[in-house]
This record gives C-alpha cells, sequence and structure tokens, in this order.
C-alpha cells in the first residue's frame, strides 16, 4: 500500500473492510481515524479492546511514510507484527530480541520504502541512531500506545517514554497517544511530555465494557473460590493476579493439582522463563496464567474469558486495565475479585508507609477508597465503576449485584457501637478485640485490660462475630476507619466517621456479604449454541493445524469470534465467507478455502465413527475429545513422541462415558503410554458434561 490510497475516512473504512475484514468501524474509531488522517495531534483514551490499535493502523496505511509505534512489550509488538502480516499489511520491528536477520529485513524493507508500521520500544530512543533512521525512513506519524507510562501518576511509568517528546520535536510531525485509562492527574501529564503542554484534540470515550461480567466476593476459603472459579471455566483462558510472587507459585501448583494448564508469572522469574510464559499464554488454548502484576500489560489476546483476583487490586484504576484483558474480542467474559480487612490493611499500610510525599499518599488513598466502594457496593457495579470516571449509567443487568440485588440493613447505631469501642479503647486495638469486647467475650486479654468494664463490652450482643467482622470490614471499606501503622495496625477513626458518631450521618451496610462460598459467583454464559459445538470443535482444530505450522498464535489466523460466527452462519461460498467479521481479503485466501472445507464438508467428511453420532449428545462428547487428543498428541509441551487415539476407541469413550482410569482401559484402544497421556484429560471432558 502506497500514499495513493485514498486519504479520507471512506478511504480508511475500505481498507478496514479489505484489509481486517470488518464491515463498519466500533463506536468512536471513525473520529479519532479522522483526526490523525488531518495529522492533528491526538491523545485518545479508550477502553481496553475498543480497538485503538486501528486507529493508528489505518491512518498509517492511508498516509505516505512509515508510522513508527512506540510500545512498552516486546511481546506485544512481535504479536501485533504477526497479525499485520498475516492481514497483507507491511510491518516489522526492532527490538532487543531480533535475530540479526529479522534487523537486517525490517531495515532493508525500511529503506526500500515498502514498511508502513514499525514498532520500537521507548528504550531504543536513547540511541543516537535511532533518531537519523526514522528521518531516513521518512516518519510521517508517531503513534503511542500505554500513554499512560510517561505519567509519574500512571501505574506502569516507563522513564524512557519521557523521550517520546523530544522525538516529537525533532522529527516536526504529528503524534497520536493512545491509553485505555487515565485520569485527570494522568492525563494533564500526558499533555505535557508529550504535546509540550499544548492540548492536542482529545477522545474520551466511554470506559463500559458490557461484554465484561463483574463481580466481587469476600474471601472465604480463597484458593477453593479460585479453584470452583477456573473448574466451571475449564478450558478457557484465564488470568489469576494475586498480590504476591509466593502466592503466584502456590496458587499455580493448586490449579495443576485440579488438572487445569497453569503457569506463574511474577517479576523473581528469569527473563527467559517469563518469556516463556508471555509467548505459551499467547499460543495455547485454555491456559491460565497466575500473575503479579508485571504480566499483561500490553497483551492482546482477545480470548481471554476470564480474569480473577485473588487479593484487592491496587487501585480502581489497575483493577479497570486488569479486568479489561478479558473478553477484548468482544464475547461474554468474567471477572471475580476476592478481598478481605487483611487486604485493606495491607492496601493501607503500602500506601502509608511508602517513601511519596503527603499530597501523593493522599491521592492514593483516596484511589483506593474508589476500589473499595465498587468491592462493598450497595447497587449496580458499574454505575459505581462508570461513575469514577464521570459516565452515568443505568443499572447493567450484567454483574453480580444486578443479577442478585444486595440485602442491605441500618447499620448506623451498629457503626456508632463500633466507633465507640475504638475510642473507649484508645485506638490501640485491632478488629478481632474490638469484637470481642463488643459481643461480651470475657477473653484473658480484655479482662487483662479491664475492657470487660467498658461501656460498650457486650452491647453488640444483637450481632454475631462474623456480622461484626463484615461490619468493621464494611467501615474500613468506606473509609470510616483505617488501620494506623504507627501501632501494628491497630483501627483508628477518621475524619469521615465523626458526623456518624455524633449521630449527623446514617450508614446503610450490606447484611450478605458474608455468605455461602460460591453463592454469589457468576454463572458461565454460553459462547456457542449446543448445536453449533461440534462444528465449532472442528473449526478450532483446523485452526490450530494451521497456527502450529505457521508457528503462531492461534488468534493470528482468527479469533474466537470469527470462527463462532462461522460455526452459527455456516458460509457456504467463499463469497459468503468474506462476510464473516475479521475475514479480510489476505485471510479468505490464505485460509478461506480451508475453512470452508471444514463447514460445508463437515457432514460427509466426518469420520464413519463420527458419523454414528450425528445428532446425538455424545457428537458433541466425540469432538471435545478429538480436540483434546489433538492437542496432546505430542504430550503437553508439544516436545514428546507423538501418539494418538483412533476415532473408533473415542467413539467408544463417548458412548460408554467411563468415569475412572480403570474404566477407560478396560474400553481398549488406549495402552499404558496412551493412557497415561490422554486419560485424565478425556475423564475431565466426560466430567464435564
Amino acid at each position: 500500500m502506497d500514499g495513493s490510497v485514498d486519504g479520507s475516512v471512506d478511504g480508511a473504512a475500505k481498507l478496514l473492510h479489505s484489509v481486517f475484514g470488518f464491515a463498519e468501524f466500533r463506536p468512536g474509531q471513525a473520529e479519532i481515524v479522522e483526526a490523525v488522517l488531518q495529522g492533528r495531534n491526538t491523545l485518545a483514551i479508550m477502553p481496553t479492546g475498543g480497538g485503538k490499535s486501528l486507529c493508528f493502523q489505518l491512518p498509517a496505511l492511508c498516509r505516505d511514510g512509515v508510522t513508527v509505534v512506540i510500545s512498552p512489550l516486546i511481546a506485544l509488538m512481535r504479536d501485533q507484527v504477526r497479525a499485520l502480516k498475516a492481514a497483507g499489511v507491511e510491518a516489522g520491528a526492532l527490538t532487543s530480541g531480533n535475530t540479526g536477520e529479522e534487523t537486517e529485513e525490517v531495515l532493508r524493507a525500511l529503506d526500500e520504502g515498502r514498511l508502513k508500521l514499525l514498532y520500537m520500544a521507548p528504550e531504543r530512543l536513547a540511541s543516537g541512531s535511532a533518531l537519523a533512521l526514522l528521518r531516513r525512513a521518512k516518519c510521517s506519524l508517531i503513534a503511542v500506545d500505554e500513554a499512560h507510562c510517561v505519567s509519574q501518576w500512571g501505574h506502569d511509568f516507563r522513564p524512557d517514554y519521557l523521550r517520546i517528546g523530544e522525538l516529537r520535536r525533532s522529527l516536526r510531525v504529528p503524534l497520536a497517544a493512545f491509553t485505555a485509562t487515565a485520569d485527570e492527574e494522568t492525563r494533564a501529564e500526558i499533555v505535557t511530555r508529550l504535546f509540550d503542554g499544548e492540548p492536542p484534540v482529545t477522545f474520551l470515550r466511554g470506559f463500559d465494557r458490557p461484554n465484561i461480567h463483574l463481580a466481587f466476593a469476600v474471601k472465604d476459603k480463597p484458593r477453593e473460590q479460585i479453584l470452583r472459579f477456573a473448574a466451571a471455566r475449564r478450558g478457557q483462558s484465564g488470568i489469576v493476579y494475586c498480590a504476591t510472587r509466593a502466592k503466584t507459585e502456590t496458587l499455580a501448583q493448586a490449579l495443576r493439582e485440579a488438572r487445569h494448564e497453569a503457569v506463574a508469572y511474577h517479576g523473581g522469574m528469569e527473563a527467559e522463563e517469563r518469556r516463556r510464559v508471555e509467548t505459551g499464554f499467547q499460543r495455547e488454548d485454555g491456559l491460565i496464567v497466575v500473575a503479579t502484576i508485571a504480566f499483561g500489560m500490553g497483551i492482546d489476546k482477545p480470548d481471554i474469558r476470564w480474569v480473577a483476583h485473588a487479593d484487592l487490586p491496587k487501585s480502581i484504576e489497575g483493577y479497570y486495565q486488569e479486568i479489561g484483558r478479558a473478553g477484548r474480542d468482544g464475547s461474554p467474559a468474567e471477572t471475580m475479585t476476592l478481598y478481605g480487612p487483611d487486604d485493606i490493611r495491607l492496601r493501607r499500610s503500602q500506601i502509608d508507609e511508602g517513601a511519596a510525599p503527603a499530597d501523593r499518599k493522599a491521592a492514593d488513598h483516596t484511589r483506593l477508597n474508589a476500589l473499595l466502594g465498587l468491592a462493598e457496593a450497595l447497587g449496580c457495579r458499574r454505575q459505581v465503576l462508570l461513575g469514577y470516571f464521570g459516565e452515568a449509567a443505568e443499572p447493567c443487568g450484567t454483574c453480580d449485584l444486578c443479577d442478585r440485588p444486595a440485602q442491605l440493613f441500618d447499620a448506623t447505631e451498629a457503626v456508632r457501637k463500633a466507633l465507640s469501642a475504638i475510642l473507649r479503647t484508645g485506638e490501640w486495638f485491632g478488629a478481632g478485640h474490638l469484637i470481642d469486647i463488643l459481643t461480651g467475650s470475657a477473653t484473658a486479654k480484655v479482662r487483662e485490660r479491664g475492657h470487660d468494664q467498658l461501656p460498650t463490652f457486650a452491647v453488640g450482643k444483637d450481632l454475631s462475630k462474623p456480622a461484626w467482622g463484615a461490619v468493621f470490614r464494611q467501615m474500613m471499606g468506606r473509609d470510616l476507619v483505617r488501620p494506623d501503622p504507627d501501632r501494628h495496625g491497630a483501627l483508628r477513626m477518621t475524619d469521615a466517621a465523626r458526623p456518624v458518631l455524633r449521630g449527623e450521618a446514617s450508614v446503610t451496610l450490606r447484611r450478605d456479604t458474608v455468605v455461602a462460598a460460591g453463592e454469589r459467583e457468576p454463572v458461565v454464559r454460553a459462547q456457542v449454541a449446543e448445536a453449533d459445538l461440534g462444528l465449532y470443535a472442528l473449526l478450532k482444530a483446523k485452526r490450530r493445524a494451521l497456527a502450529e505450522a505457521q508457528n503462531v498464535p492461534a488468534y493470528v489466523v482468527f479469533p474466537d469470534k470469527t470462527l463462532i460466527e462461522m460455526a452459527e452462519k455456516k458460509p457456504a461460498t467463499l463469497d459468503r465467507m468474506a462476510g464473516i467479521s475479521g475475514v479480510g481479503a489476505r485471510k479468505l485466501e490464505s485460509y478461506g478455502a480451508a475453512f470452508l472445507e471444514v463447514i460445508t464438508g463437515a457432514a460427509e467428511g466426518l469420520h464413519p465413527a463420527r458419523m454414528k453420532l450425528a445428532g446425538r449428545p455424545e457428537g458433541a462428547v466425540f469432538d471435545r475429545l478429538a480436540e483434546v487428543r489433538l492437542q496432546l498428541s505430542r504430550g503437553e509441551d508439544g516436545t514428546g513422541k507423538y501418539l494418538t487415539v483412533t476415532h473408533s476407541t473415542l467413539r467408544a469413550i463417548a458412548e460408554r462415558r467411563p468415569s475412572t482410569l480403570g474404566e477407560l482401559q478396560a474400553i481398549g484402544g488406549l495402552g499404558e503410554l496412551k493412557a497415561e497421556r490422554f486419560g485424565e484429560a478425556f475423564l475431565a471432558v466426560l466430567r464435564d458434561r
């Protein structure tokens, strides 16, 4: 593609369809593309999964010269380059991970004027040769991905991003900056650092991700809660975020023991091991990564179906970005965030004990308060979340509190009793001791300090100890009390509580946050109609085979959303295949015939053993067993001796449904080695039915 391409929004819309296979722009995209095409400095704040990459990729195809994309992660750059090349776009990356041959090819493409998009890490800008290279390549546009990294307020601050403003001034070209989340402080610093304080044309697109189900749960045997959540989504790609490195290791092991494909990821791992995990997650279906927040920035995997937090995130911005890694393809995705009083104490102490100045600490407490307000919400969570970002919304119907409204009660009197107990004990004790006082538990500690003689002793017998625990947790969540790091975490009253104590304000709390484990866990929403499951499995198997042959992630061939639409619409010709979302001209040429063969020949081309199960529930079981067979044919790591299982054996397993390894082997056709390779995975399929 060269400069002769129509540089209008209409021209970009034609490329959107012909190159990327999308019939129309997503809401908000066209206006941003138009501003960038006009050469205006642009700042776009768009939700994760909102299609921000296309907002600079399309203008790059329409403009003369090369667009340089500053991106924070090598893995992200390589994945985007692969996806662009698969769509027929000349793109390349200059990273420390390149081979000599890869670098030479990129430089050659630049010199020949073929390259339209060049991806670079901000650290590369420190090299004196970078500016000369970009001038020689006739750079006409700078695009900055994850632009919040330029801000000291941004939770992913990268000092090398500070060089981008100087690059813009030197090249004298327009700059387009993109981020999924940026509060007012961060936006102001982006304008200062990247645009020299001159406000760019700014687009603040809605933060709502309606396909993501929001849910919080109070910790109650948290490991079991995570295991149940993952079990209900077996075979789906997911991320579990943890507060500590050690927890990522132990929880990943627990998931593996529960027969999930799971790996840990944290900043203490060797760089090569981290790269291996990143690559595996991008390429494998159904892998779970248990990680600290070191994992995820720049992850462009579109089919992450769920994100769980085993611990409370650091801020509402961090929470928003982390859950935003799910459902980037627009299909339904689930989230669950676990929290408890220990989480609140930890996050408060991290702020209080940090080296930041007082005003920064106050701002961080405000951010944490916003997240705790979301955790302890009384009504629709999406309303609370969007309200933080300045958006009004109606009740969403797709969060746990819309699914099942909270049980509320007037807790004013209970809170006043709790505050009285805190003050009468000099703000020197934690919730456990205070609950003992309120419930009249004359422990040795209570008696030794004479707290059994306080007026507040036994005034709270109307509530159980777990109920009082919920009251204190919600008081911490409302920032009515805070743990004092100078007093070993003892609770002290905040100024926000004084109107309550004086009888000038009331408090409504939730009664239902101590419930039976799993009662509020979200239900998995089906992506594919049961009648289409067999075809969908065949399409996924074909995609996997093609991706493995090309050594690329499966979604580079087609994302799940495209395969789902194929399974639903069942196009019978290449003309109709071209109308499927995500099937551009190059992909139609590369893959159209292969997938059309699967669809049009699905019944006729079935193995006789599978044909005997057509129209029966066992047919879907057979298809899932066949998919597992393909996945494990060379072992879990893809390097083992090739093993397979006959179609006739799969049919027998689907029909007889053995429940143990012994029963499975009794069917015949497996043998010891095959039973070891496939047995547990086959049984997991049968249990899921």
